[in-house]
């Protein structure tokens, strides 16, 4: 009786693990070149909430589903030479957004780390793998039928993605499982990342503050 007493009295008095502070997962970023001029504002512990004016009507759709779907809420604003094209203002929004990502999970103490996802949208569906690795690597297997969706070129997609894991510092894998629709190709990638990113950056309770790696570090 005595022994099972002082276990009891030991496992009351063991400190519970601290989770991480969610007011301090946010991050505030901006970004000015003379082709554009970027301010990210972010809350990994959203609500989904989106404030997002690129002067890009596509890509703006596209941040509402990483926000909706990744419960961040995410405030994006670029000012650009989009009368050239698109693709300065893609880029850079996609630069900045990484910038606040790494700047949101710090030094990543406490994370899930890991994040996947599959979505379906009509015919359409795209998986989507992430690491947050701290080594910045894209492999980028989407197949859009069409040039165009409106006014936006799909191969920006690319080189949003691009510019997100070498800011963010991720591993990032997609692919294409089905789909003949640009538009549902490339909103279900947008849908799966973010779902993918929420898992990743969750905090795992068992983890508390250690660094989600074998080797200590990332």
């Amino acid at each position: 009786m005595q022994t099972r007493d002082s276990r009891s009295a030991d496992s009351r008095s063991a400190p519970a693990p601290q989770l991480l502070d969610p007011a301090h997962r946010t991050a505030s970023v901006s970004r000015a070149t003379k082709e554009t001029d970027v301010q990210v504002s972010l809350n990994l512990d959203g609500q989904g909430r989106c404030v997002a004016h690129t002067g890009v009507p596509f890509l703006d759709h596209m941040l509402d589903q990483i926000s909706s779907h990744g419960l961040i809420d995410l405030e994006v604003r670029s000012v650009g030479d989009v009368q050239i094209d698109d693709h300065h203002s893609n880029e850079d929004v996609g630069i900045t957004l990484g910038m606040a990502i790494a700047q949101a999970v710090g030094d990543r103490k406490g994370i899930t780390r890991f994040g996947h996802f599959v979505a379906p949208l009509d015919e359409a569906l795209v998986q989507v793998a992430l690491d947050f690795s701290g080594r910045p690597h894209l492999s980028y297997g989407l197949q859009i039928p069409t040039q165009r969706v409106g006014t936006y070129d799909t191969q920006l997609v690319r080189e949003f993605f691009v510019a997100v894991v070498n800011h963010a510092q991720i591993t990032l894998h997609i692919r294409q499982l089905d789909g003949i629709n640009s538009h549902h190709i490339i909103e279900a990638t947008f849908k799966a990342f973010a779902r993918a990113l929420r898992m990743a950056v969750e905090v795992d309770p068992r983890r508390a503050h250690a660094i989600p790696s074998s080797k200590g570090v990332l």
